[in-house]
């Protein structure tokens, strides 16, 4: 049976595998488990081995981009568009893995309910509190990261998308701006510190070209060798790195 919600997944976001929707298949894992010390530290010892070892906190930081892209794509698509609220706490939510252990595809219990509120300051809350900060809290401890690592990958995924999907052929005009007044936002509802408090900046091109985007804090991939910087790093030493 299609997945009601693959109607998002056209212009932007059309080279994205659509979330399944249902009973997940039996080879899935229960997102749960994740912040299990022992079947976190298993799932990315594995996805390890691509990168010979690896620095654990760089292996974790970049297991964090794949699964953050594909939970905040998926998130804020029928968030923005929809105005649906998806079930992505980690206690509904399934994920299907590529054999190198990366999360491919997820996998939900329904194809989410109506927003409760229209406030961008609380329209995202169950991405934000019941996905992003357990996880996150989770992926610190294993590795030794810092969780403004993984708040910086969620933050960056979270204003890419937003901006793209302004360019859906389903986007209202101004779809994104409830996403734009999370990120300019300091302080959530509640009087927290927002951990997506303007993740990138864009910067002026000397010549006259298009701004730089340009994320405010490194994902630290760099301690990595075979994959050095990213493209959006913002530590000044990449410019003189052969």
């Amino acid at each position: 049976m299609p997945c009601p919600l693959e109607a998002l997944y056209a212009g932007p976001l059309a080279t994205l595998v659509p979330p399944g929707v249902g009973e997940p298949p039996a080879d899935t894992l229960a997102a749960r488990e994740l912040l299990e010390p022992e079947r976190l530290a298993a799932r990315l010892d594995h996805f390890s081995l691509q990168y010979d070892g690896g620095d654990r906190r760089a292996v974790a930081s970049l297991w964090s981009k794949w699964h953050l892209s594909a939970v905040i794509s998926a998130g804020l698509a029928a968030n923005l568009l929809l105005e649906r609220d998806l079930p992505l706490g980690l206690e509904a939510l399934h994920l299907e893995l590529a054999p190198e252990g990366q999360t491919r595809r997820l996998w939900l219990a329904h194809d989410g309910t109506p927003l409760a509120t229209q406030d961008p300051l609380a329209r995202f809350s169950t991405l934000i509190d019941a996905h992003l900060t357990p996880l996150i809290a989770a992926l610190a401890a294993h590795s030794g990261a810092s969780p403004k690592v993984f708040w910086s990958n969620a933050g960056n995924y979270f204003e890419y998308f937003a901006e793209a999907l302004e360019a859906h052929p389903m986007a209202s005009p101004g779809a994104a701006e409830p996403a734009r007044a999370l990120l300019a936002a300091r302080q959530l509802p509640d009087g927290r510190r927002n951990p997506l408090f303007q993740p990138v900046r864009y910067l002026a091109d000397a010549a006259g070209g298009e701004p730089e985007r340009r994320r405010r804090l490194c994902c630290i991939r760099y301690l990595v060798p075979e994959l050095g910087y990213c493209g959006n790093c913002p530590l000044s030493c990449r410019r003189s790195t052969p």
